[in-house]
């Protein structure tokens, strides 16, 4: 019998556990002869990746197939031309092999142990010549967070590390040509992020001294392939990511136009949003959904699937694609596609969740010219009483340059199978939309982002989805900086959770030392350089004015954290003590950027759903409360 309770307080099966079930996470995907590969993360054992081999894990704990190359890691594993694998391991962050055949015999290190902890690191690793492994090494040469360098590498079978090459500060693994002359890469330098900027380079192996094939400050490529002496490349000279051939003396042919984004931002090394069918065809993720692209008809045609949302991973073989694919009701699981006949097989997964009437269907809304998914509470066992409205909260995507998806999130669906509706905002500054859209976002970071935010709340509650009286906000890395600038800055919201978020800019910068290489300039793109820019810096920044934000405040931050350290939110959390100002703030141990234990997860969510009871007026069953000091 459906019960009559108000929002906030139903009760569902779906725990704050959920996030954390073994084998939810799907991370990279690859074939190898009939063999398919891919990683996965296991919450329950502290995070580590393992490796899986046709559904059987053949890389056992302890090993950990994880690196920290940028901090958010690159292809971590590849299989080599005789069957061993080779993949680097987190807690040294060395490559090692193995035969997964030989079970018995236990991973071998090929790479020397660095002088000093995580001193080099290893990342998008792929098959070179003679057994060897292509990769790009980054090597830290100071005590400072910015105290990185980077080469190309070929590490031989027997463990010698060969310099290739090297020609920006920031650099993907090398691809050796079909011919074995040639190497190619994607490099870019600071100020650029890669997506403002990079270029496709190409050299020849043994010879000093490379070409720029293609890309520049304002065009980036994202991904490229060899195609005999040429090469395919995923760049964006007319604001859209599009597939091009390009030619070893720098002409190129756009294969089939179109104001669509192909590709993505290049935020790990080693995603793949295309990959050949056939001559002249190729598949690709076309904003999420898979495609065809057809170069002789110069048309890109969806491929019909149940599965909306393709990860940027595609691997092909006679027409069969291995990839992670998810859906509203589903979260990303490994399949397979048959294209010649559409058949859908599951490789992880598959069977209908056990709660699937309490999950939440988006429903993809435009406000204005802002894109935003709404989750709707959803519970067959509750409904509200008349005339009720829910209370809402905003998620507010990191990145910034990233996007929401309309997928299964159990961390969204925790919260409105309980009663708290979700609007994910996809606001001036994401992906999917081309260039145009993206670069909004310049020099306005904690403008259009609060600004954009705020307008689809307040809608929600102009027409009636939400209570106007019960918003909040919520992200975690620049999703937090977002929330924590619209606490800061405008009065929409009643409160707000924070997670490992960016709250000084000027701390967030090369010079204030607060963050790793890779982010390290990012903000001058997003609000302006020094010193020209320094009143954007103060003005923005929430770290300015913690004791102005509009209502409480839960704190969340990884004490491992090398993005967004915990230094920012410490001064933070200690500007709210003894202001009046309801909060809380929870330090996790052995947490880095985003929370990767089950413990951790299952700790945060819980403490976010009493925050919100605390403050919207409920309580929420089963869950600890959450102490909140002011």
């Amino acid at each position: 019998m459906v019960k009559i309770a108000s929002y906030g307080t139903w009760t569902s099966p779906i725990s704050a556990g959920d996030t954390s079930k073994p084998g939810g996470g799907f991370q990279w995907a690859d074939l190898h002869g009939e063999q398919v590969w891919w990683a996965e993360s296991r919450p329950a054992e502290g995070g580590r990746v393992a490796l899986v081999r046709d559904g059987v894990e053949v890389l056992p704990a302890p090993w950990n197939a994880r690196n920290r190359v940028h901090e958010y890691g690159g292809r971590p594993f590849v299989v080599l031309a005789d069957d061993r694998v080779a993949f680097t391991n987190w807690d040294d962050q060395r490559v090692y092999v193995f035969n997964p055949d030989t079970p018995q015999v236990p991973p071998a290190a090929l790479t020397p142990e660095p002088e000093r902890h995580h001193g080099s690191r290893y990342a998008d690793l792929s098959a070179g010549p003679d057994g060897e492994v292509w990769c790009v090494r980054e090597t830290i040469t100071g005590d400072a967070r910015t105290d990185v360098r980077r080469d190309l590498v070929a590490i031989t079978p027997s463990g010698e590390v060969r310099v290739l090459g090297s020609s920006h500060h920031f650099m993907t693994g090398p691809k050796i040509s079909p011919d074995g002359t040639k190497f190619a890469w994607i490099g870019w330098d600071h100020p650029q992020m890669p997506w403002d900027g990079s270029e496709l380079c190409v050299a020849d192996i043994g010879v000093d001294g490379f070409r720029v094939l293609t890309g520049s400050t304002t065009e980036a490529v994202c991904q490229f392939e060899w195609e005999g002496d040429a090469l395919l490349a995923l760049t964006d000279p007319h604001g859209w990511w599009n597939l091009f051939r390009v030619q070893l003396d720098g002409s190129r042919t756009n294969l089939a136009e179109c104001a669509e984004e192909l590709g993505g931002p290049m935020w790990r090394l080693g995603n793949r949003w295309f990959a050949p069918l056939s001559p002249g065809r190729y598949l690709v993720v076309r904003s999420g959904r898979l495609a065809v692209l057809d170069e002789r008809s110069a048309t890109v045609t969806d491929v019909e699937t149940d599965l909306p949302l393709w990860a940027a991973d595609l691997s092909v073989r006679d027409g069969v694609v291995v990839d992670g694919a998810a859906g509203p009701t589903r979260e990303f699981d490994v399949v397979r596609l048959d294209l010649s006949n559409g058949e859908l097989t599951y490789l992880t997964g598959g069977e209908e969740p056990a709660e699937a009437a309490y999950l939440p269907v988006p429903v993809e809304r435009m406000f204005g010219e802002i894109p935003a998914y709404v989750y709707a509470p959803s519970n067959p066992d509750f409904v509200a009483p008349e005339g009720e409205l829910p209370p809402y909260v905003v998620h507010v995507h990191g990145g910034p340059t990233g996007r929401a998806l309309p997928k299964l999130d159990s961390d969204i669906a925790y919260l409105t199978s309980r009663g708290i509706g979700v609007v994910a905002v996809n606001y001036g500054g994401s992906t999917g939309y081309g260039r145009a859209f993206r670069e909004r976002l310049r020099e306005q970071w904690g403008v259009v982002d609060v600004e954009d935010c705020a307008f689809v709340a307040q809608e929600l509650a102009k027409d009636g989805t939400a209570d106007p009286q019960r918003l909040g906000i919520r992200g975690g890395s620049a999703g937090g900086w977002t929330s924590a600038a619209s606490l800061t800055s405008t009065n929409v919201y009643q409160c707000g959770m924070v997670a490992f978020p960016i709250l000084d800019l000027a701390g967030w910068t090369s010079e204030g030392g607060e963050t790793h290489d890779f982010e390290s300039r990012y903000v001058e793109g997003l609000v302006g350089r020094l010193p020209e820019a320094v009143d954007r810096y103060r003005d923005r920044s929430p770290s300015n004015k913690a004791r102005s934000v509009s209502g409480p405040v839960l704190l969340l931050q990884g004490l491992e954290d090398e993005i967004c350290p915990p230094e920012q939110a410490d001064r933070f959390a200690a500007d709210l003590a003894g202001s009046g100002i309801r909060h809380a703030y929870i330090t996790f141990e052995g947490e880095q950027h985003g929370f990767r234990k089950a413990e951790s997860i299952k700790v945060a969510l819980e403490a976010e759903l009493s925050f919100y009871g605390q403050v919207f007026g409920f309580t929420p069953p089963g869950v600890p409360v959450l102490e909140l000091r002011s």
